[in-house]
Order: structure tokens, then C-alpha cells, then sequence
């Protein structure tokens, strides 16, 4: 299957990380199965492709504040 490559901030894929760690994903509100799939996909690459698995809380607390920092909305 084609593949893509997306950027993002490190804190931010801790941030997903830790959400996707532990969110029921039967919970999420989706539309079409492949939603909650593609989460499931994200997550597997996650922790296959990097280092985040390694994370503690303490990192997931300042990826949150750094995250977090700029929300305008």
C-alpha cells in the first residue's frame, strides 16, 4: 500500500500517544470503521517506528504543557 510521511512535533505524538494508550477506542465516536482502524494503524506505528513506548509521565506532562501552551481556541 502507499505510504506517507508526516511531520509533527515530538510532543505531539506523545501527547497521541498517551491518548491513544489509553482511550477505548470503541468509545471514540467515529462514522466508519476504518476511523477507528487508522487510530489503531497510528498507534502500531508509534510504537514500532520510534522511541515514544519509552516515555514517562513526567515527559507526557510537559509534551501536554508544551502542546498546550498556544491553544487560541
Amino acid at each position: 500500500m502507499p505510504t506517507v510521511s508526516v511531520n509533527l512535533w515530538r510532543a505531539d505524538v506523545v501527547v497521541l500517544y498517551d491518548w491513544l494508550m489509553s482511550v477505548d477506542l470503541n468509545s471514540v465516536p467515529i462514522t466508519h470503521p476504518a476511523e477507528k482502524q487508522a487510530l489503531a494503524d497510528l498507534l502500531s506505528c508509534i510504537e514500532t517506528d520510534t522511541d515514544i513506548p519509552g516515555v514517562t509521565q513526567t515527559d507526557i506532562d510537559v509534551a501536554r504543557a508544551e502542546v498546550s501552551r498556544d491553544m487560541g481556541w
